[in-house]
């Protein structure tokens, strides 16, 4: 039988705000790419952002807790004027992070 993924772990953030703007930057790059530039890809972004640097913030170092999180709480966000959803924006945050760390994304190695 094939092993669990054993959970990611995130260093312990010295700088949260700072995460934050890297990753708000990050997204928003990576939602231009992805499909076309929108105005959205700014707010999802800069919102994506405010939730991670808020979890890291109360002491969250655990990456699946934190893509949780975002997914719940982008469910508030109005979607309706992009191609994404909460699911997709919290995937890319997991990427992003998980190849900022240079963790290979498949299988958490």
């Amino acid at each position: 039988m094939a092993e669990p993924i054993k959970p990611i772990t995130l260093p312990i953030a010295e700088n949260p705000q700072q995460e934050g703007e890297w990753l708000q930057v990050s997204l928003h790059k990576w939602l231009n790419q992805e499909f076309i530039p929108e105005k959205v890809n700014e707010d999802i972004a800069k919102r994506a952002a405010q939730i991670f640097i808020r979890h890291r913030m109360e002491g969250e170092n655990d990456l699946g807790s934190l893509v949780i999180a975002i997914v719940t709480e982008m469910q508030a966000f109005d979607f309706s004027q992009s191609f994404y959803g909460e699911f997709a924006i919290a995937n890319a945050v997991s990427d992003l992070l998980l190849d900022s760390l240079g963790i290979e994304r498949c299988c958490g190695q």
